[in-house]
């Protein structure tokens, strides 16, 4: 049974994220995290730009493990794939979703001939190949940014697109996996 939040006068939060570690000692963070789920002043709470030690102390703090923590939100697109090499397999055998922040990355990717070359033929722009590509990756939502309600028109088009494995292949070719363990982006 999902909390029912208490408020007077207001809503809920739905997601509260820490987003980033701080000077406090992870442990009173994430149990000042639960004791707020449990007070109903939020539904779910989740962590942003955290690598692999720091989710597994954070699965340390309580009986539920990573399972309490609704998400991780990381630098994640095409040019910045880090968090495949060892972040997002530790989340995905937890069922913990990635969460994508600038999956686009900030609009570069937009303008990115080779995406724009893959699109193309399906009137698709490079922004929508590269956060379908995002979008079909195992455990990951995003959140792209929309400046405009066209963007935010195409960005839930996107969301609809399914990529052959020939448009894989060549995003690939362009956006190589990540060969080892590298530092998370962040902006």
């Amino acid at each position: 049974m999902r909390p029912r939040c208490r408020w007077s006068g207001g809503e809920c939060i739905d997601l509260y994220l820490l987003h980033w570690r701080g000077a406090h000692p992870l442990r009173e963070t994430v149990l000042g995290m639960l004791a707020l789920v449990a007070a109903g002043s939020i539904r779910h709470w989740g962590v942003s730009n955290l690598d692999v030690d720091a989710l597994a102390e954070l699965a340390a703090v309580t009986p539920a493990g990573a399972a309490a923590c609704a998400t991780n939100q990381v630098y994640y697109s095409l040019s910045e794939r880090g968090p495949e090499f060892s972040l997002l397999p530790w989340m995905c055998e937890r069922r913990m979703p990635l969460m994508a922040y600038s999956p686009v990355d900030q609009g570069r990717l937009a303008g990115n001939a080779a995406l724009a070359r893959i699109g193309e033929p399906r009137g698709l722009t490079a922004a929508q190949v590269a956060l379908a590509w995002v979008l079909s990756q195992p455990g990951i939502v995003a959140i792209p940014k929309a400046a405009a309600p066209e963007h935010l028109r195409q960005n839930f088009a996107a969301a609809e697109v399914s990529l052959s494995a020939a448009e894989r292949a060549r995003i690939e070719a362009r956006f190589a996996a990540p060969k080892g363990k590298t530092p998370l982006a962040m902006l």
